[in-house]
């Protein structure tokens, strides 16, 4: 008897435990509204950077309009200023200050996750909780009372600042989940320890190095903090010349969004082309054992 009330009243909450499904419309529609989030404001950039701002204003002609590359003129008019230098100053700054990280903290990486460093590694990623713009009035002072503002040496340890404590959390993950009998082996058939790590563990870790490479790429070409006050006109990265369309009194709409698409559709490029090394080294990353 007591059974049988148990079992009746076990049915019901077994019923009320079961997990809820989403249908075919149910995830449908939340793919969709997903879509629409994240491609509505890109799609919304691209279609104003070729309307008037008049055009922009007008909501009778926010899907079919006259499109227009007076926008694209604008932007590339030397008058403004030169988008091919601001083009190549922010390709510049990305560069070095990702190829200095990655020389620093892949080796930094590797001797943490091996020998267990963690209070280093600790102190190096509290570096990702400061917030950079508390360091802006320092950095401005002693670069100014060494005379560098305004040019690249300043643009790129800031980047660093941030870009090396990233590239180090992503390749000491990797390096977690990385077996230590492979090195053994190595040095067993008689391999120093440090030719061991470039024979053995540097081309296996190929995956999180592109991974950490094309994330501290994608921050550096982005970043408008650093460069709005550290850099000078000579110097001056393309987040920076996008603000030159916002005055006081007005903003041309139309020169900003296709300022921005100017910037954004490198790294589109990038990570439409690299998406898979991207997935695969934080997957990697993410495993240990």
């Amino acid at each position: 008897m007591t059974a049988l009330a148990e079992g009746r009243v076990s049915a019901p909450a077994r019923r009320r435990r079961r997990p809820f499904r989403w249908g075919p419309v149910g995830r449908f529609v939340g793919l969709a509204v997903i879509i629409v989030m994240f491609l509505g404001p890109i799609v919304w950039m691209v279609l104003a950077s070729f309307k008037l701002n008049v055009q922009i204003y007008d909501s009778s002609q926010a899907i079919i309009f006259e499109p227009t590359l007076e926008n694209y003129g604008t932007v590339f008019d030397p008058r403004r200023g030169n988008y091919l230098v601001y083009i190549w100053n922010s390709f510049f700054i990305a560069f070095m200050a990702t190829g200095l990280s990655l020389v620093l903290a892949v080796p930094a990486a590797y001797a943490m996750s091996r020998f267990l460093m963690n209070k280093s590694a600790t102190t190096v990623l509290l570096a990702r909780i400061i917030p950079g713009v508390s360091l802006l009035v320092p950095w401005y002072y002693i670069f100014a009372q060494l005379r560098m503002t305004g040019s690249f040496l300043p643009l790129i340890l800031s980047h660093m600042f941030v870009s090396l404590p990233l590239i180090l959390y992503i390749m000491m993950s990797f390096f977690d989940q990385m077996p230590e009998e492979l090195e053994e082996s190595a040095q067993v058939d008689g391999l120093t320890p440090i030719q061991a790590f470039f024979r053995i563990t540097l081309p296996l870790s190929i995956s999180g190095i592109a991974t950490a490479t094309i994330l501290s790429f994608i921050f550096s070409w982005n970043n408008f903090m650093f460069a709005l006050v550290l850099a000078g006109p000579s110097t001056k990265t393309l987040p920076v010349a996008i603000f030159d369309f916002i005055g006081y009194a007005s903003i041309d709409w139309g020169a900003l969004m296709a300022a921005s698409v100017v910037v954004t559709t490198p790294i589109m490029l990038i990570a439409l082309f690299t998406q898979r090394y991207i997935v695969s080294g934080l997957t990697a990353g993410a495993t240990k054992g």
